[in-house]
């Protein structure tokens, strides 16, 4: 009668509980209680409904045709399995989620090779407390000083220098309002 049985959970709660993070380890443990009890009361229940002696009650029941009526309606009885609607789109999730997995990682690596190229020029370099002013404009031109080419004043910050304008007043220009 039933479609299937279980017999134990299938959630393997080890592999699980390393996943939670400590700050949710006392809902994790209070979502397990609330299964097992939920396995527990299933598993107190006999597999098929239990057997109807119903020639006991026609001889004991006078009012002809109760005990039949009762028989057909109990025998059409039948609690279907429910159908799994949900697993393709649980299916299609995890397929997504391990795209967006694998993207991920190949992008980290690329961002490790980037940085590890950086540490090994960093290394390259010359200790900062052996440099010259020109070793510096050498090794980083973009953030060196360059009172030829490019003549700031002094602190030398960006906010200080000539046509110098905020994020407020770039969000403004941007926006039209002057």
């Amino acid at each position: 009668m039933a479609a299937r049985r279980i017999t134990q959970s299938s959630i393997n709660w080890s592999a699980l509980a390393e996943r939670v993070p400590a700050s949710q380890k006392s809902s994790f443990g209070a979502f397990k209680t609330k299964s097992d009890i939920y396995v527990r009361a299933v598993l107190a229940n006999p597999e098929s409904p239990p057997k109807i002696d119903w020639a006991y009650y026609k001889r004991l029941i006078p009012v002809a045709g109760l005990v039949d009526s009762f028989q057909k309606q109990y025998d059409g009885l039948s609690v279907p399995y429910p159908k799994d609607n949900v697993s393709k789109f649980v299916d299609a999730e995890i397929e997504e989620s391990q795209c967006e997995i694998s993207n991920y990682k190949k992008a980290s690596e690329q961002r490790i090779q980037n940085y590890q190229k950086e540490i090994a020029h960093l290394k390259a370099l010359l200790p900062y407390d052996q440099m010259t002013m020109e070793d510096y404009r050498d090794a980083f031109p973009e953030s060196a000083l360059d009172p030829i080419n490019k003549p700031t004043f002094w602190p030398h910050t960006p906010e200080e220098q000539v046509g110098y304008k905020s994020k407020e007043q770039l969000e403004a220009e941007a926006h039209g309002h002057h």
